[in-house]
C-alpha cells in the first residue's frame, strides 16, 4: 500500500514537473510566433516604403537627404538578424518614417498626390496593424516572464535555459520625443 502511495506521488509530480515545462514551451513558442506577426507587418512596410519614396522623390526632390534617411532604416531593418537588431532598426525606421510625415505636411501638393495619398492611407494600416501585433508580442513576452519567474515553475526554468526576454519598447534615447504631443498647425 505504501509503495502505491509512494510510486502514485513520483507519477503525480512527475506530470506537474512535465506540464510546468510544456506550459513554458507553449509560452516561449507563441512569443516567437508573436514575432513572426511583427515579421509580416514589417515586411508589408518595407514592400511598401519604396513605393512611397519613390513618390515623394517624384514631388519632393528637395527632401532628398530625409528620403534617405529612410532607405537607409529600412536596410539596417532588412539586414538585422536577432530580434534585439530588429526592435532597435525598426524603432529607427519608425523614426524617420515619422519624419517624413511631418515633411509631407508642409507641400500641399504632394499631400494632394491620389497616389500618395493611397500609399499613405495604407501605410497608416500598416502602422496600426504594427502597434496591434507589437501589444500581441509584448503580451505573449509578459506571460513567458510570469511563468519563468512565478514559483515553481521557476525552478523547471532554469534547470531548462528559460529566461527573461526583453519586451518591445522604445529605446530611452527616443522615449522623449515620442511622449511630447505632436504639434499641428494650420
Amino acid at each position: 500500500m505504501t509503495t502505491i502511495i509512494i510510486i502514485a506521488a513520483v507519477v503525480i509530480i512527475a506530470l506537474i514537473l512535465i506540464s510546468m515545462y510544456n506550459n513554458l514551451v507553449k509560452l516561449r513558442n507563441n512569443r516567437e510566433n508573436a514575432f513572426a506577426n511583427i515579421d509580416v507587418q514589417l515586411k508589408q512596410r518595407y514592400d511598401l516604403v519604396p513605393q512611397l519614396v519613390a513618390t515623394v522623390k517624384g514631388y519632393a526632390t528637395h527632401e532628398r537627404e530625409l528620403l534617405e534617411k529612410v532607405t537607409a532604416a529600412r536596410s539596417a531593418c532588412m539586414n538585422a538578424t536577432t530580434i534585439n537588431d530588429r526592435v532597435q532598426a525598426d524603432n529607427a525606421l519608425a523614426s524617420a518614417l515619422s519624419g517624413l510625415r511631418v515633411a509631407v505636411e508642409a507641400y500641399p501638393d504632394l499631400k494632394a498626390n491620389q497616389n500618395f495619398l493611397q500609399l499613405q492611407n495604407e501605410l497608416s494600416d500598416i502602422e496600426n496593424k504594427l502597434a496591434s501585433v507589437r501589444r500581441f508580442f509584448n503580451s505573449a513576452t509578459k506571460e513567458l516572464n510570469n511563468a519563468v519567474q512565478s514559483f515553481p515553475s521557476n525552478i523547471i526554468a532554469g534547470m531548462f535555459g528559460f529566461k527573461t526576454e526583453p519586451m518591445f519598447e522604445i529605446p530611452a534615447s527616443d522615449r522623449a520625443a515620442h511622449e511630447k504631443a505632436p504639434e499641428i498647425k494650420f
